[in-house]
This record gives structure tokens, C-alpha cells and sequence, in this order.
């Protein structure tokens, strides 16, 4: 029998690229389909969030204004990272959710392959989110896609790594940058993806993740006005939270994605990419 010690894991929060405590000073347990014990995870405060959105504001700037090229670069670095911590997400994933080895992995190597195609559709969204306008007058008219800002993100509650995965990468691939509320029962998985953000060349701040209650967290980030957009996916099953969610959005005005039923083994599209960009219209004289 080994005479070692467990070593007890209490994780941290990942906020503007460093690993604070929630400022409470709460965790709460995070046990596996079994009710077994698994980790200690942090339960974030409303001043949590609010150093989320800061930290997500100060990176947007260099993000958006970074190349869609290098955008893409850095994404695809991270799911090389993500391949080389395969087993440890695997392992994560089937305690979260109960599934099988096989199946989790599965799941694992889906979601590193749709972080990998979201990362090749950064120089190539503004072919079909941009275009060149027909307009009578010795012009051009050239509409682009431009990022919304800093995008609230509730992610989904069943799906706590493929699911996790859908919702961060169209979002931030095309400039903008997040603050992400994990699956309340399972966020181990949405934790460490943190660890490998912080050591892939990501800029801290482009996604910043917090773990804790959605009902607790889902109003300040509504309701913030530095807030452009929030995801509500990690609400579907709470009618009332979401109608709540998008009358405290309403206020300043931000785009809400609305949640419905989900299959994310699905082919995603270009939807959830779609859904928090802007279009600017630029108009120049040609000239005789």
C-alpha cells in the first residue's frame, strides 16, 4: 500500500491571464456522477465579474486589433496544447459527466477539433460575414465585420468541455474577448483550460473564466455596462433566469444570443461567430 498523501487540489480562477482566489474567499465542492468528491473549485462573487469585465476590456483592444492571421496562429497553438493534455481532459470529462473512457475521449478529441476549425476561420469570416455593395454614384461601398467588444458567456451546463469549447472559440476568434461562467456541476474541465490559456501565447484578459453559481453571476454580467453581448446557452433550463437576464441586458442595449436546445456534436456553422460581430460600412469616392 502506498504511504503518500493525496494532494488536495483547490483551483483557482483565471482572470486577465493570473490565477486569483475569488475575492469572497468561497469554494464549494465539486464531486464526479457519483457523488464522490473530486476538487474544491472557487465560488466567484459580483466583484469577481466586475474584475472579469475589466480585465476583458483592457485585452480587447490588442485583440481586435490584432491580424485575423495571428488571431488564428495562437487559437491553433492552443489546441495543439490542448492534443498534448488529451488524457488528463478525457479523464476530466468522464468524471464530470459519466461517461465512459472512450466516450469521453471523444468527446475530448471533438472538441480539440472544433477549437482547430473555428481557428481557421479567422482571415476568412469577413468573406462571408463582409462585402462589396452595389450602390448607384461613383463610390465604393465596403461593408467588414468588426467585433461586438466583451462578450458575457454562460457556458453550457451538460456539456461542460465540448459545449465549453463552442461557445468560447467563435467568439473570440473573430476579436472579440470573454468572460465565461462554467458549468456550475462541473467546471474541472473549463479550470484547467485556463492552464493551458495562460501557457499559450493568448493575451491575458482575451478570456477570462469563473466558476460558481450562474443565477449569482449571470445578473451583474447582464447587467454591466461594459458588456456588449452575453451568450445565455448556460441558462436553457431556467425560463425565468433568462427572461431576467435579457431585461437587465436591454439597458445598454447588448446583443443577447438566446439559448435553445443544443446538440454540440453537431456541425456548429458560423452562427455563434455571426452573432457577435458588427458591420461597418466605409464609403470612398473613386474618383474620374
Amino acid at each position: 500500500m502506498s504511504d503518500r498523501l493525496s494532494v488536495l487540489k483547490t483551483y483557482k480562477l483565471y482572470v486577465g491571464g493570473k490565477f486569483p482566489r475569488s475575492e469572497s474567499g468561497r469554494v464549494y465542492e465539486v464531486t464526479d456522477s457519483k457523488g464522490n468528491w473530486l476538487a474544491n473549485a472557487p465560488l466567484s462573487s459580483r466583484k469577481d465579474a466586475r474584475d472579469a469585465v475589466v480585465a476583458a476590456r483592457k485585452a480587447f483592444g490588442g485583440w481586435s486589433g490584432a491580424t485575423a492571421y495571428n488571431r488564428g496562429q495562437i487559437l491553433y497553438r492552443v489546441a495543439e496544447m490542448l492534443e498534448g493534455r488529451r488524457e488528463q481532459f478525457a479523464a476530466e470529462v468522464a468524471e464530470a459527466e459519466g461517461l465512459s473512457k472512450a466516450k469521453a475521449a471523444a468527446q475530448v478529441d471533438a472538441a480539440i477539433d472544433r477549437w482547430v476549425w473555428y481557428a481557421g476561420w479567422s482571415d476568412k469570416v469577413a468573406q462571408i460575414a463582409g462585402a462589396s455593395n452595389p450602390v448607384a454614384g461613383p463610390y465604393f461601398n465596403l461593408s467588414s465585420p468588426e467585433p461586438t467588444g466583451v462578450v458575457a458567456v454562460l457556458a453550457p451546463q451538460e456539456s461542460s468541455f465540448l459545449g465549453l469549447v463552442s461557445v468560447i472559440a467563435p467568439a473570440i476568434v473573430t476579436g472579440n474577448t470573454v468572460v465565461v461562467v462554467t458549468s456550475e456541476k462541473a467546471p474541472l474541465p473549463a479550470l484547467s483550460l485556463g492552464e493551458v490559456l495562460a501557457t499559450s501565447d493568448l493575451p491575458g484578459g482575451v478570456v477570462n473564466i469563473l466558476s460558481g453559481r450562474v443565477n449569482e453571476l449571470g445578473g451583474p454580467l447582464a447587467a454591466h455596462q461594459d458588456v456588449n453581448a452575453i451568450d445565455l446557452a448556460g441558462a436553457a433550463a431556467d425560463a425565468e433566469l433568462v427572461k431576467a437576464l435579457e431585461t437587465a441586458a436591454a439597458d445598454n442595449l447588448k446583443r443577447v444570443l438566446r439559448p435553445r436546445a443544443a446538440d454540440w456534436t453537431a456541425d456548429p456553422g458560423t452562427e455563434r461567430m455571426l452573432a457577435f460581430l458588427e458591420t461597418k460600412t466605409v464609403w470612398h469616392p473613386m474618383g474620374v
